[in-house]
């Protein structure tokens, strides 16, 4: 199971490093690049025009390469799909949003209400396929025990795609930083599923991590590209999935506590504004906190992948 997937990994590896330099170079000739938020630190300034959407290359690869193996394997069975699904629908969402973007020249894209609604449909649809097969299971909450209310765990699972799919998209903001933190909680899971023999999970999480390796040698400082929202949305879904179909929805808080974090610090900027008009950071997410005390983006990223390693390996020696 384990080489198996590892040809997944390296078939993804392969295909994003072959489409990812045609899509820098038709993305430039166009002139089509990333719009740098006005609000955003004056220095990132010199990254608007970087082509951005390069997410699209990685997910397809990854869907590409998960499915061949899984069909040459005989295992192409409902658990791949909506997993593909997850990846796949969060990546077509953040495609639309990106498109807007550049299309009209602008660091918005799509309405709030409208990205939130898509998202929410998605994660319906998830919930819909796996409720035809043995997929449901109950809730555990710490300290209260299992919970099996069908209502309370399909909001759960809403919540929970919903919330890391715009998690990720948050830590998206310096050159390289999703990439790696993602190669890490992916990895993490790839590991998990090997030990409970899912072949499913195992495959697409080594599909995920071909791709980002690959992606990450054209995305780090300074980055030729960047993943976009159709990356970053994709990449936080497909976690979530996956966190729930190993049944350890909760491993998500330690294995990606940076992006816990990340969200966490612009929720606590909006409440603290709202209520006093004081702001906790300098500025959110808290990656540009820290680019704002001094610290380099290089820096940045080798502290956060330190804390998100960390997380990681806490999880599996308390609970691996």
């Amino acid at each position: 199971m384990l080489v198996i997937s590892i040809i997944a990994l390296v078939s993804s590896l392969v295909l994003t490093g072959i489409f990812l330099p045609w899509m820098i170079i038709f993305m430039r000739s166009h002139h089509e690049g990333q719009e740098i938020r006005d609000e955003g630190p004056k220095w990132h300034e010199k990254k608007s025009g970087t082509p951005t959407m390069g997410g699209v290359v990685f997910v397809l690869s990854t869907v590409i390469s998960t499915v061949w193996v899984a069909c040459w394997q005989n295992q192409l069975n409902k658990l791949i799909w909506i997993l593909l699904i997850s990846l796949l629908g969060y990546g077509i969402i953040g495609f639309l949003d990106d498109g807007i973007k550049l299309f009209y020249k602008r660091n918005l894209g799509l309405k709030a209400w409208q990205k939130f609604a898509l998202q929410i449909l998605i994660a319906v649809i998830i919930i819909g396929i796996a409720a035809t097969d043995h997929f449901s299971f109950g809730l555990y909450i710490p300290f209260i025990g299992t919970v099996t209310s069908v209502v309370l765990f399909t909001i759960f699972e809403i919540f929970w795609l919903v919330g890391f799919s715009n998690a990720v998209n948050l830590s998206d903001g310096l050159d390289g930083l999703a990439t790696g933190l993602s190669i890490i909680a992916y990895a993490t899971y790839a590991y998990l599923a090997l030990k409970q023999e899912n072949f499913a999970v195992l495959i697409f999480c080594m599909s995920v991590i071909g791709g980002l390796i690959s992606f990450f040698i054209f995305n780090h400082k300074p980055a030729k590209i960047f993943m976009g929202d159709a990356g970053s949305l994709a990449l936080g879904g497909g976690l979530a999935a996956v966190s729930l179909f190993l049944n350890r929805p909760w491993s998500l808080l330690l294995i990606g506590i940076v992006f816990v974090c990340e969200t966490a610090s612009v929720i606590l900027q909006v409440i603290s504004y709202q209520t006093t008009g004081k702001r906790i950071f300098k500025m959110t997410p808290i990656h540009h906190h820290f680019e704002m005390l001094g610290y380099s983006e290089w820096k940045v990223d080798i502290i956060f992948w330190i804390v998100g390693l960390i997380g990681s390996i806490l999880y599996l020696i308390i609970w691996g």
